[in-house]
């Protein structure tokens, strides 16, 4: 394996990585080229993301957080050092990964990328009649907001019998709002704000107490020794509860929303958020919220057409921004998009453009697999604009599969050889031609070309979809073939989740299969998740004698101190919580009592310790291994049978899902880019799934944008031929082959292009 190359310790033209052992990293020791892009590959489980956010990027803030005043850190929870002997030469690391941005219903697109706020200036300058200043135009502001939906642009209706019981006291539980019950911060805001009798039945509250309880302001009151705020109950669950994201919420959180509450949108505002005087305002005959919820690309079109000098250097941010946004294929969405609403792919690429916009300079930036979601034709404008991040002065460090991008990389780092133990190694350290030669798994694929099918698959039946006008469809009418592999194909914002969501999930014998986070406690993990558990807790109570319960971690086994967790929770009240390792199971979950039992030498926290690949050759038990076998097929054998599911990613998450609902026979799978995620050889175990899911008798719907599996597929439907409201429409249906031969659409040219010397790359 080639090792990189180490260069004198007082160079500070690289980051220099020394003995890093984060996770499965086996002492990994290189140098990384600052202000260069650099492209970590390897398969799913090799350790790039413990080398790139465990080690570089989490040392980076941890260091930036030790420099605040011990006040402050006070309020920060406590980061500890990455394994690792040295690290030197870091500079501030930016993490700009496919987390959700924020659960705040008040952060859109336009607040998020600082567009809507240069619309506002625009507004304040050139907007006639002239209202005021830019706040006069904000929604989060008292004087731009609308009074009646406080900027929201919908109004909740609460019931308040389902936020009280009446008939009970505050002492005796008469709040039943999630986190208000006795005892809590919350319940003792109102219990001791001496505004309230705690004994007294709310039934039996006089108007003015009544009043007090549920719409009071926000109010200072004395509890005990401390000042705090009194806001009244209804007041404060609109402000904290219902103002959030609904997704973003625990489970039960959001069972509460759904019983209590009533959305609408605002009448006073028409949903648009904002006071009559900023409405009244116009450029060119529109207001800011028409400009707001116009497409990016066409609001690019209208700021385009202005021109006024006094705003010149505004209007060139403006622009530059919008013109970014249309750039890396999101000109579909409109600056009043709630962020919350984006998915894991739109996200990043909306905070990629924020940064691009930014002063900063001579930072370090990391993406976690920026082309998620996005058509070839998406990926060269991608290429682009983390090169001019690069070339603002910047180190680019990214995680991805994607050749197209591995191919622009100054430096590129292959991590390997396998996933989990048998990773962690560095295989290869140099530019693209090095690691094009080289015999690691990577350099071995990059010219790997899935063919065309010479003969795809009969369909046994069709489903129609008629009319479909969900989002930008326009009236689409389409046939869907059963009993093949049926690829959906488009742009970003072409339709294709409108299409095959909207019209296909909700049939009875569809199974979705997609990259939404599962539900489940901080508790859940693979094992229960599968039903894994089950079997591996009664091979123990056999081998032991004892009862199968000992060895669930949420029952009489479980660790007291920890309730089984292996982690104890701080709460901080209003700030977030601190999570530390258990000091009495260390970990590991269980009673000693429990561990003392052994199956073939292994204790219940060791086997949940493994890898799905390792406890496959450990477990003999046929239950277990069915359960494991299907894990394998999909490409999770790296991951560990306890590993918390809020830590798995998009593409993990549908793998997992996909390996629990594979066992159906007869059934529609409806998979959502399952690529995401994948090697290069990944992604020829991916493909040979499906087709075994085919040819068991199902049908598969794969929406998709990698070359690879349009290639394989029996039947393709292109969706375009742009996004927004410039898709919307079937551009192409029929076999790979007739698209690379007569299609002149986006995807038929990146095909094309794709399987020009598939010959010589045959699927394994």
């Amino acid at each position: 394996m080639q090792r990189a190359t180490v260069h004198p310790a007082d160079s500070h033209d690289t980051i220099q990585v020394r003995g890093a052992r984060e996770n499965n990293l086996a002492d990994v020791s290189l140098d990384i080229p600052k202000r260069r892009l650099t492209v970590f590959t390897g398969v799913s489980g090799s350790g790039k993301s413990s080398l790139v956010f465990g080690t570089i990027a989490a040392e980076s803030q941890r260091m930036i957080n030790e420099t605040y005043t011990a006040f402050v850190q006070s309020f920060m929870p406590s980061q500890s050092r990455p394994d690792v002997d040295a690290l030197h030469n870091l500079s501030a690391a930016i993490i700009v990964d496919q987390e959700r941005m924020g659960a705040n219903s008040r952060s859109t697109v336009g607040t998020a990328t600082d567009a809507f706020t240069m619309l506002r200036i625009l507004f304040s300058r050139l907007g006639s009649p002239h209202v005021g200043g830019a706040g006069a135009f904000s929604f989060n502001l008292p004087e731009g907001m609308c009074t009646g939906c406080e900027g929201l642009g919908r109004v909740s209706t609460l019931d308040i019998d389902r936020l009280v019981d009446r008939g009970l006291s505050l002492n005796e539980g008469a709040i039943t709002v999630p986190n208000f019950t006795v005892d809590t911060w919350y319940w003792q805001g109102y219990a001791r704000s001496g505004l309230l009798d705690p004994d007294k039945k709310v039934k039996d509250y006089t108007e003015q107490e009544l009043d007090d309880f549920l719409y009071k302001p926000a109010t200072k009151v004395r509890v005990g020794n401390n000042n705090m705020t009194y806001e009244g109950l209804v007041v404060k669950v609109q402000r904290q509860i219902l103002s959030k994201d609904r997704e973003s919420m625990q489970a039960g959180t959001r069972a509460f929303v759904d019983r209590v509450a009533t959305f609408g949108t605002c009448s006073a505002c028409r949903g648009t958020r904002l006071n009559p005087a900023a409405l009244s305002a116009r450029i060119d005959g529109r207001d800011i919220a028409e400009c707001a919820a116009l497409q990016i690309s066409d609001l690019a079109e209208f700021v385009g057409k202005i021109e006024d000098p006094e705003v010149g250097p505004l209007l060139a941010v403006l622009r530059g921004t919008l013109d970014s946004l249309v750039d890396i294929g999101l000109g579909y969405l409109s600056l009043d998009r709630e962020t919350s609403t984006l998915s894991g792919g739109e996200s990043q690429r909306v905070k990629l453009v924020r940064h691009l916009g930014s002063s900063l300079t001579d930072v370090t930036y990391v993406f976690d697999e920026p082309t998620t979601g996005l058509h070839p034709h998406d990926i060269a404008r991608m290429n682009d604009l983390l090169r001019l991040l690069r070339d603002k002065g910047n180190t680019v460090l990214v995680v991805e599969h994607k050749p197209e991008v591995i191919r622009i990389a100054d430096h590129v780092v292959d991590l390997g050889p396998g996933a989990g133990t048998d990773g962690g190694r560095l295989c290869y350290s140099g530019d693209f031609p090095g690691l094009a030669a080289s015999d690691t798994l990577t350099g071995r694929h990059l010219g790997y070309r899935a063919r065309l099918r010479p003969e795809p698959r009969q369909a046994t039946g069709w489903v129609a979809i008629r009319g479909a006008n969900t989002h930008n469809l326009r009236d689409v009418d389409v046939d869907v073939p059963l009993g093949v592999l049926t690829v959906v194909t488009g742009v970003a914002g072409s339709g294709k989740s409108s299409l095959i969501h909207g019209s296909l999930s909700t049939r009875d014998d569809v199974v979705v299969v997609d990259q939404s986070a599962i539900r489940g406690s901080r508790r859940s993990n693979p094992a229960t998740y599968t039903g894994l558990l089950d079997p591996i807790r009664a091979a123990f109570a056999k081998a032991n004698d004892v009862k199968p319960a000992l060895f669930s971690a949420n029952s009489a086994g479980a660790c007291p101190t920890c309730k089984g967790i292996g982690l104890v929770y701080t709460d901080l009240a209003m700030m977030a919580g601190v999570a530390s390792v258990c000091e009495d199971c260390e970990g590991r979950r269980f009673t000693p009592e429990v561990l003392a039992h052994k199956l073939n030498g292994r204790n219940i926290s060791e086997v949940l310790g493994m890898s799905v690949t390792e406890a496959h050759g450990f477990l003999a038990v046929p239950a277990a291994r069915r359960i494991l076998d299907r894990l394998v097929d999909v490409g999770l054998g790296y991951l560990t049978l306890g590993q918390p599911l809020a830590t798995l990613s998009g593409g993990e998450r549908q793998r997992l899902k996909l390996a629990i609902r594979m066992a159906e026979r007869g059934s529609t799978y409806l998979l959502d880019e399952p690529t995401t995620g994948l090697h290069l050889a990944d992604v020829e175990q991916l493909l040979g799934l499906l087709d075994r899911l085919v040819d068991a008798g199902n049908t598969v719907v794969v929406i998709e944008h990698h070359q690879a599996v349009m290639a394989h597929a029996d039947w393709l439907i292109d969706l375009g031929p742009g996004a927004g409201h410039d898709g919307g429409r079937v551009v192409f249906t029929g076999t790979p082959t007739d698209l690379v031969e007569h299609g002149d659409t986006l995807t038929a040219r990146h095909l094309r292009e794709y399987v020009r010397d598939q010959t010589d790359y045959p699927v394994s």
